[in-house]
């Protein structure tokens, strides 16, 4: 199987030498096209961090860290703007919508900035509002939406540029229950059909159990990691049996 983004030796400082603090020691991990991988751990671990390095948003102290073969370490500024555009999406726990544009113009604003013909982006944004069930919210504004809508828009507007990988930070942190599953429900049926990869950072043992691997953060190390045999209670269960070994409970995973 093809390796989608591939860590090696990472590690990760803050602070000026002699007061550093070293969020990530030496972390090492692959994963696959078309997987759908969960990163979780206590507050500190070194989860979301973690993600910003993967994704580029963060730069590592140290270490390799390539996306579809290609080192991304060393890109010039251009050079990964350019990268981070055609290759990668984003979804945040807070939607990162704008709300003076309509639904419509927010999906379509990656493929306006890369000056993609007005036809192709109509029939894109058609095609992933109807995959996503909210093609009769195009013509809304961000606040008349509910909040499980402005993530599913926010996921269109991740899609839209076809990325190799998406990178998902909290997506359902701000959700109720029900958006939640909505939301994890269209994540879990992306990743299926259109075979896109997605690493999530979640708290939620919940969202955790939609994954087809978990892998489990403590102290800036990899602790352990879960494998899905497609049975989403008995991997929920194993997830709260994780936590509980880390010493920790769900709600403390904040």
């Amino acid at each position: 199987m093809k390796k989608m983004v591939e860590v090696s030796n990472v590690m990760k400082e803050y602070g000026e030498v002699g007061s550093s603090f070293r969020a990530l020691k030496d972390v090492s991990l692959d994963i696959y096209k078309g997987e759908f991988v969960g990163i979780m751990g206590p507050s500190g671990s070194g989860k979301t961090t973690l993600l910003n390095i993967m994704s580029t948003i963060d730069k590592a102290s140290s270490g390799r860290i390539l996306i579809d073969s290609e080192p991304v370490n060393n890109l010039k500024d251009n050079e990964l703007a350019r990268f981070r555009r055609d290759a990668v999406g984003f979804i945040f726990q807070d939607f990162n919508l704008l709300d003076n544009m309509t639904t419509r113009d927010n999906i379509a604003l990656p493929l306006t900035l890369n000056n993609i013909k007005h036809q192709i982006i109509l029939d894109k944004i058609d095609e992933l509002t109807k995959l996503l069930g909210i093609s009769h919210q195009v013509d809304k504004y961000p606040y008349e939406l509910s909040g499980g809508q402005k993530q599913r828009a926010a996921i269109c507007r991740a899609l839209i540029t076809s990325p190799k990988v998406i990178f998902a930070d909290e997506p359902t942190g701000a959700l109720d229950s029900k958006s939640s599953s909505e939301v994890l429900e269209c994540l879990k049926n992306i990743n299926k059909t259109m075979g896109t990869t997605i690493i999530m950072v979640t708290h939620d043992a919940n969202a955790a159990s939609y994954c087809d691997r978990i892998m489990f953060l403590r102290d800036g190390k990899i602790h352990g990691r879960l494998d899905s045999d497609g049975n989403k209670k008995e991997l929920y269960r194993k997830v709260l049996n994780m936590l509980a070994i880390m010493g920790g409970t769900e709600n403390e995973l904040l």
